[in-house]
């Protein structure tokens, strides 16, 4: 794999301007460990329903990497397990990411104990107020990334009005799953990439075969914004922040509406069934650039075959 820099990157110690996205229930110690050795950044991610516990098994599944990580975390999820920052600063990350809020407390614990800080933002009212917060680094997400977030603003238009606002390094995020897209967000200024739909659908990931074989089959307008599987689940998301997920059977009987506790009922039962004619898939709009189940080493040197310009 011939090497893409950035100056973050390099200053990173990588060999790739990618991260993986720190997914909850996808981007586990196996998907982070395989990313970092392939010369990106690895990233364990904490999801709502993450736990201290759950962290250290998977923190765990790193080894002996000798290479920098990352961990990402929502807002309220640390807010709810005081432990779980402890143990992402024990761990040493390179980059830690809390998302999806507006207290800053975090950040300055992060930075004292040698922690590049990162955080998502969808406008520039929020980039401003984190980066007045201390924070180091930016995430773009875009409208047509996978999972939760604010689907306000699509990659390109939001990463060039950052650039232009901010003086930090800024990662985009949405829609990103080719060679091409990597290229044309790093032409537009971006220090790297923030990627999770195609590494979710990698194998070190910690999706089960059934819903990385939903993301190779899926295309790119497959995907919709929904509030449905946690209003049916009880997830307390806030309805600014939907997830976009691949269609199916459940989107198409309930998004929009309140699941009635039949609906509920047959969710629950397909999730622990692995059913995803029902059952969730998160999923940004880049889905349709994933045709088979790959390593991560394969995704990253896929993504990295297309220059800027070229």
């Amino acid at each position: 794999m011939e090497t893409i820099a950035t100056r973050w990157s390099a200053a990173m110690n990588l060999n790739a301007p990618i991260v993986n996205a720190p997914m909850g229930g996808a981007a586990g110690g196996l998907l982070a460990a395989a990313v970092s050795r392939a010369g990106g950044l690895g990233m364990i991610g904490s999801g709502s329903s993450g736990s201290a516990e759950q962290l250290k098994a998977q923190l765990r599944q790193l080894g002996d990497i000798k290479r920098p990580f990352g961990i990402g975390f929502i807002e309220w999820v640390v807010e709810k397990d005081t432990h779980l920052l402890d143990t992402a600063l024990e761990a040493r990350p390179a980059l830690l990411a809390v998302s999806f809020g507006e207290d800053w407390e975090w950040v300055g614990r992060a930075r004292d104990a040698g922690c590049v800080t990162a955080t998502q933002v969808a406008d520039l009212e929020s980039a401003q107020r984190a980066v007045d917060a201390g924070v180091q680094v930016l995430v773009a997400r875009g409208s047509e990334a996978g999972g939760h977030g604010t689907p306000a603003v699509s990659t390109l238009p939001l990463l060039a009005a950052v650039l232009d606002r901010v003086d930090v390094p800024v990662l985009a995020a949405g829609g990103i799953a080719s060679g091409r897209a990597l290229a044309a967000v790093l032409a537009a200024g971006a220090s790297g990439a923030w990627i999770g739909t195609a590494f979710a659908a990698c194998r070190e990931s910690l999706l089960s075969d059934a819903a990385r074989q939903v993301l190779v089959d899926a295309r790119a307008g497959d995907t919709l914004n929904t509030r449905v599987f946690d209003v049916a689940l009880g997830y307390p998301w806030p309805e600014h922040l939907p997830e976009r997920v691949i269609r199916n059977a459940f989107t198409e009987a309930w998004d929009g509406r309140t699941p009635d506790e039949q609906a509920r009922a047959q969710l629950r039962e397909a999730i622990a069934a692995d059913d995803f004619r029902v059952a969730p898939v998160n999923a940004g709009q880049g889905v349709g650039d994933i045709d088979a189940v790959e390593t991560a080493a394969a995704v990253i040197e896929r993504l990295t075959s297309v220059r800027p310009g070229s």
